[in-house]
């Protein structure tokens, strides 16, 4: 065990039995893994502790992995984390080089899976440069646009900022769908082009004020929301019927 994992092990050490006074500290295998983004993963096997480590994290100062460490081992616990632990370790991750650097992750290493914009029913280019020409006067840069390879009910629509996609489900390319449904929906993803994800006080604001109001200014929306409402039980089972096949 090299000298770096020797120490942040100890971090978690202390960390538990800081928080966990009653229970006898359990063995504690630290080790760093090629995730794509900035994530990490705490799980409990035969009583041990198994903790895997963002690689982008690797050169993070003992600073930041004592903050990780308590995250970490409070959420293993179900405990209350340090708002001042929440601090250090999203001081680090919120630098711009630690961004640049999982954002250079995504596009290297992450894995879109594209089919076609030109569906069995519904044009996605079509449609985009209907919606662009009308709500948005052509400003938006036409990004990656495909049907999922397969049919969803839960997520209809998501746009991928760092592929530059925008994927709506295969389950609105269907006659028995409106189109203003599949306009609604390919809108509601342009809307995350024009406005960006903002970061607040450290939180992520997906829908801002401002997207939900642009939203409203759909000319079918109260149709379409309805019409979903409606339907995503015959959507669930449409995937179900498909997965069975």
């Amino acid at each position: 065990m090299n000298e770096k994992i020797t120490q942040i092990k100890k971090f978690y050490e202390e960390a538990f039995q800081s928080l966990e006074k009653s229970k006898p500290l359990p063995y504690i295998e630290i080790r760093f893994y090629p995730y794509v983004g900035i994530n990490h993963t705490i799980r409990v096997r035969d009583g041990k502790i198994f903790v895997r480590i963002a690689e982008l994290c690797r050169d993070m100062p003992s600073v930041g992995q004592k903050a990780l460490a308590h995250i970490l081992i409070a959420k293993l616990l179900r405990k209350k984390v340090s708002s001042k632990a929440r601090e250090i370790y999203s001081g680090f991750i919120k630098t711009e080089e630690i961004r640049d650097r999982a954002l250079e992750n995504k596009r290297s290493r992450g894995r879109k899976i594209i089919s076609s914009a030109k569906g069995e029913v519904y044009d996605l280019d079509e449609i985009f440069d209907d919606i662009n020409e009308v709500y948005f006067r052509d400003a938006i840069a036409k990004p990656v646009l495909s049907w999922s390879t397969g049919k969803t009910y839960r997520i209809l629509g998501h746009h991928d900022s760092t592929h530059q996609t925008i994927i709506i489900s295969k389950s609105l390319d269907d006659r028995k769908v409106p189109r203003y449904v599949v306009e609604y929906v390919v809108f509601h993803e342009m809307l995350h082009i024009f406005h960006p994800v903002e970061i607040r006080n450290g939180r992520r604001i997906v829908h801002s004020p401002q997207f939900k109001r642009n939203e409203r200014t759909f000319e079918y929306i109260e149709e379409a929301e309805s019409w979903i409402e409606k339907n995503v039980r015959n959507l669930k089972r449409k995937v179900l019927k498909q997965k069975k096949k």
